[in-house]
Formats: C-alpha cells, structure tokens, sequence
C-alpha cells in the first residue's frame, strides 16, 4: 500500500474523500497576477517604474523583467512549476504600446492583443484592472474622487476605458473577464471634507458603469482598503463605502487580505458577505504591520479564508486571485510558493469533516468538534499534498526549489540589477 493509499484510508474513517479534494482543488483557477515579474512597472515607457498612488515595491534583487517578452517567458517558468488551473491578472498599464506613449484614456482593446494571444496559447482565462497610479495626476493622492475636474473626468475616461477591454478579452477568451477597480484615492492626514469625497466617488462610479456590459465577457468588482501609503487617515473608497455601493449596484465586492487592520480576521468578512452578495473576488496577499503585500505563505489567516470558502460552500462563487510583489528575493520563487502556499490552505480546508464538525457543533458537543478538529492536525496532509502534485505532473517542493534557482542562474542572471 503506498503513503497516499495509506492517507485516503486515514481520512476515509473520518468521512473524507481525498480523491474529491484532489480533483475540486486541480480545477479550482487562480488568477496570478502580472505585477510580481516587474516590481508593478509596467510597460507605458522603456523607463517605467512603479512611482506613488498609495503602494510601494521595496527591494532591488536581480532578474526584474524588463518587457512584455520576459514577464511571459517567467510566467511560463512559473506554470511548469505550480499544479492546478490559472488565470493571468493583468493590470491596465501592462498593455503593448509599441514604444509609443498612449495615455492612459486613449488605451484601446487592441494594446492587450498580444496577452489575448500568449493566454490562448497556454489555456488562461485572462482577469482586468485599471491603474491609477504611477501617473502625474495621481500626484496629489486623488483620481475619480478628485475635487479638480480636469482630474476627474481623466480618470474616469480611463476606468470606461478597462471596462470596454475587459469586455473585449471576455470575447475573444470566451471566459468571463473579472475587472477590478481600485483608486489610492485618500489623505496622510487629517481631512474635513470625507462626506464631500465620497459623494464624489459615489457620482464618478455611477458614471463609470452607466453602460452595461454581458456578464458573460465581464463582471465588475470594487476593492475596499482601510488605509495605505499617503492615505493613513483616510482613505475615500473605505470598506463600508464599497460594500454599500456593491450591493445597491449589484457589483462584485473586492476583499484584499492587505487591505485590513493586521489583527482583523478577515475570513470573519467571508460568510456576512456571502449572505448579501452573489459573487465576490478576493486577493490573498500577506501584510506585515501595514499594506505591504508580501509573499502568501501558510499561515494562520492564509489558512481561516480558506477554510471559511469550503466551509461557507463559496468554493465556486468566490473569485481567486493573488497581489503581493516582494522585489527582496527571487520573484519566480516568490510566484511559485505563494501560489504553493494558497493550495496547500484550501487542500487543507476541503480536508475537513465539514458535515460531521458542523453536526458536533450543532448538538453542542463541544468536546467531540474540537477534539476532532485538532486530531487533524496529525492525519497525513503532505501525503495527499504531494498526489496531488503527482496528479499533476508536477515535482514536490525540494524539487521545485532547485527548479528555481537553475532558472535564476540560466536566465534572471543576465538580467542584472534593474
């Protein structure tokens, strides 16, 4: 009998089937996002560099992508590398201008024909944001909230700008497009006029999505944020704003794991939501002490979003993609164990006793769902993990490591320090 058979039997006496977590997880997508290949630069200029809005890339370690080309060639290593279904995030600034500068409302569909082509090729669905940041008139820390119509109605060109692509690459990719929209918009310090900002924001979103688009090409989504760089006292597009606003205008909600107060349990949000709101979409990043978007790693909060989208049944109507970008270390490595990570906490969740943990609580026997609970922490995980790799056709963890560093040393090496 080998590891694996020996784990689905241990399961099978607690009413688990491996083979089914196996198989949900396998085609369970994952929209990876671009962002993490060239330290969110971008590709408007040769020159491009993530500069203001609200986030901030730290770090300088060789290997950055410098084009289209390169944020391809490592997303491609990074598909080798990683099991199970994905997506490509794709922010607007990441569109081939040809080495021309087209500002950023006069993008057009045909800027993102050559990710529609490369998506295609490797079986992606592709997913959409705006950029509102790194641009002259995000200086001030305002765009569709801005109180300087010049400002404003700019942004707000650009924003139905990524919506008219977002519905083009649902087209052509015949896969719902899911168009994520979010503004830095906020103040460092103290602000009078909050009601007079959000009443703003309120009319320029009404504007924005005044045309309506299939939603079989593309869904709306709106990304709340309790604070950030240059916003740390208030911030316009606050989560209780956007949860309001998605649900009286019938959009998705945007739920960023960065995007809370360190110690907020964020998983607590999933299943309140899940009640009002049909779909969500939600980004698993890792903050420390401030929105800073590190690399996933299995950790406790990784771990409760997890189990809360098995245990609330919201596998397949919550929207799963990953934002961090970590430029102190190899970025293929950074790719491959946060998407890593992220696996192992929903295999860890579809390997629960749902039903029998939910009936223990049920009758109150405390005892029994908390004895059993902890009983699975010693059932044999890394056996059914690693069949799951097999399945897959990809190398266990140790492998992968090196799979990395080879990578690094046969190409990221010539790339020098960008």
């Amino acid at each position: 009998m080998s590891q694996y058979e020996r784990a689905l039997e241990a399961y099978k006496v607690i009413g688990v089937d491996t083979e089914q977590a196996i198989s949900v997880l396998s085609q369970l997508p994952i929209s990876i996002h671009c962002w993490q290949a060239d330290d969110v630069g971008g590709f408007e200029s040769p020159d491009a560099v993530l500069s203001g809005g609200g986030i901030q890339v730290t770090g300088n370690y060789p290997g950055k992508a410098r084009s289209i080309k390169e944020v391809q060639q490592d997303l491609e290593k990074v598909l080798t590398l990683v099991p199970g279904t994905h997506r490509l995030n794709l922010h607007a600034s990441y569109g081939d201008f040809g080495g021309k500068k087209v500002e950023r409302d006069e993008i057009e569909p045909h800027h993102f024909d050559v990710w529609i082509n490369w998506a295609k090729k490797h079986h992606l669905g592709i997913d959409f944001n705006g950029t509102f940041f790194s641009h002259p008139y995000a200086a001030d820390g305002y765009t569709i909230a801005s109180k300087d119509p010049v400002i404003r109605a700019f942004w707000i060109r650009h924003a139905k700008r990524c919506r008219e692509i977002a519905a083009y690459i649902g087209k052509e990719m015949n896969s719902t497009c899911i168009l994520n929209t979010w503004i830095p918009d906020g103040a460092k310090d103290i602000t009078f006029d909050k009601m007079g900002y959000r009443k703003i924001l309120k009319e320029s979103l009404d504007e924005i999505f005044e045309i309506e688009y299939s939603p079989v090409y593309m869904k709306d989504a709106v990304e709340t944020k309790l604070f950030g760089i240059g916003s740390e006292s208030f911030v316009v597009g606050s989560h209780e704003f956007y949860m309001n606003y998605a649900i009286r205008n019938n959009k998705m909600l945007c739920i960023d794991m960065g995007h809370f107060h360190i110690d907020e349990d964020i998983s607590d949000k999933l299943s309140s939501l899940l009640l009002f709101d049909d779909e969500l979409l939600l980004h698993i990043s890792r903050p420390i002490h401030w929105d800073s978007d590190h690399m996933v790693v299995l950790n406790d909060k990784v771990k409760e979003v997890a189990r809360e989208l098995v245990r609330s049944g919201a596998l397949h109507t919550v929207h799963l993609g990953l934002d961090f970008f970590d430029a102190s270390i190899n970025r293929i490595g950074a790719y491959v164990t946060g998407i890593r990570s992220f696996q192992k906490a929903l295999l860890l969740a579809l390997l629960e006793p749902t039903a029998r943990l939910r009936k223990f609580e049920q009758d109150g026997r405390g005892f029994e769902k908390i004895a059993l609970f902890e009983a699975l922490s010693t059932l044999p995980f890394s056996d059914v993990y690693d069949e799951f790799l097999l399945r897959n056709k990809r190398e266990d963890d140790f492998s992968t490591i090196k799979r990395v560093i080879e990578y690094e040393e046969k190409e990221l090496s010539k790339r020098g320090n960008t």
